[in-house]
């Protein structure tokens, strides 16, 4: 089973897809977990990663997923490319497609930018966050972490706060999830949640504690000052109190509840340093589901079959 060409978003994908995927991951977390952590599955083939944002997990963690893949990899960066003389995005992209690249992972400030590539060239594009658009792989690690810890997500109450307006993970995790079957509600600041992102189905919260109560995950997101072009609130001490995850604050969620945050974690923001590194938390966990994950998605735009997989 392939998932189609090209990973622009989650919007589109089935229950059948979402859970193939999660599937193929588990069986790439075997390769991980291997004293040779290598597979032949990808011998031969061409990634190029196209950053334009600065990254260190997903722009990692893609990487060792196409290293232990036997991929080979081109790494771009736009701080020390011709971009900075002025080359556009189609011409950078056209002049790296005549090297015959099999794929492009790709981050762009820019909304769209990955759907308005995949036009122009011959390979699989993977969206790796175009703007506050989304970020596919994201939303699919954290999806592998929940059903890893809860067995599954029929019936699940999930909170998502923090910088929604200006967050691509939540779009893809609200599309996910929803499409799995678990209960969304969204939290925030009212100068950081959209206008109608209530019609995404998900409920819309303002006060943090009333959102928290009987919670099964609970997701904190950071506050993307880089893309806020005005202040929102009127200082980080006082969003820490009114939204920050603390422990006495996280007594209201469910007895069992784990805490997630896609990184980076500004502590004492958004989320208390006991809370970050509590039992309870399953930040790194998704950090490590998140080599497995971009292992999947490779594997299955670029044709794998279910043998090599193993071998």
């Amino acid at each position: 089973m392939k998932i189609g060409k090209h990973l622009i978003g989650i919007r589109g994908l089935s229950k059948a897809d979402i859970t193939h995927i999660l599937d193929t991951a588990e069986k790439m977390k075997e390769i991980s977990d291997r004293p040779i952590k290598k597979v032949p599955a990808l011998r031969g083939k061409l990634i190029v990663n196209l950053f334009f944002e600065n990254s260190t997990r997903t722009r990692s963690s893609f990487e060792i997923a196409e290293k232990r893949l036997s991929a080979d990899s081109l790494n771009f960066s736009a701080s020390t490319s011709a971009v900075q003389k002025g080359e556009t995005l189609l011409d950078t992209v056209l002049n790296i497609e005549r090297m015959q690249p099999d794929a492009y992972v790709m981050r762009h400030a820019s909304p769209g930018s990955c759907k308005f590539i995949s036009n122009y060239v011959k390979g699989s594009v993977i969206n790796a966050g175009d703007g506050a658009h989304e970020h596919p792989t994201q939303a699919l690690l954290d999806a592998m972490t929940i059903r890893e810890k809860k067995g599954g997500f029929e019936g699940l109450d999930i909170l998502i706060c923090g910088d929604i307006t200006h967050s691509r993970v939540v779009r893809s995790n609200i599309h996910l999830l929803k499409t799995m079957g678990a209960n969304v509600t969204v939290a925030g600041p009212a100068t950081m949640i959209p206008p109608h992102i209530d019609k995404m189905g998900v409920k819309v919260e303002t006060n943090f504690d009333r959102a928290l109560k009987g919670k099964d995950v609970v997701m904190m997101l950071r506050i993307q000052l880089e893309r806020q072009t005005k202040n929102l609130f009127p200082s980080m001490k006082e969003y820490y109190l009114t939204y920050g995850l603390t422990e006495e604050r996280f007594k209201l969620a469910a007895k069992d509840a784990i805490v997630m945050h896609p990184g980076p974690i500004n502590r004492g923001v958004e989320i208390s340093s006991e809370m970050a590194d509590c039992r309870e938390s399953v930040i790194l966990d998704q950090v490590e589901n998140g080599v497995s994950v971009r292992m999947a998605v490779l594997y299955l735009l670029m044709g794998g079959g279910e043998d090599e997989a193993s071998n």
